[in-house]
């Protein structure tokens, strides 16, 4: 039959090989199997951006909380950006706790 080639099915991947959104293209072999990300950096910048961010929180919290009912910019907003950079602080703080812990599993790995 000429439409033999057409009719070809995919199998299913195994579970194990399925990513978040569809099929994980097999390994060219170019790529390290265990890829990390550059944990010292990680830790620089989680390092330099969790004081920013706590400080804009206060400071946008403290303005939130000064403000009247006719001020620009309104209360809602600095709250919302108060709760945002709070966020992000926290985002951050948790970065450092895992990147210091993976750093110090390293350590002993290599002792």
């Amino acid at each position: 039959m000429p439409d033999d080639h057409i009719r070809q099915t995919k199998e299913p991947v195994p579970r194990s090989r399925s990513g978040v959104i569809g099929d994980r293209s097999p390994r060219a072999g170019t790529e390290p199997s265990n890829a990390q990300s550059p944990l010292r950096l990680r830790l620089l910048l989680s390092g330099i951006f969790l004081p920013l961010f706590v400080a804009a929180a206060v400071v946008f919290g403290v303005w939130a909380a000064a403000s009247d009912a006719g001020d620009t910019p309104g209360r809602g907003a600095l709250v919302t950006i108060a709760a945002v950079a709070a966020a992000l602080a926290l985002i951050a703080a948790l970065d450092v706790t895992i990147v210091a812990r993976r750093l110090r599993r390293e350590r002993v790995r290599r002792a």
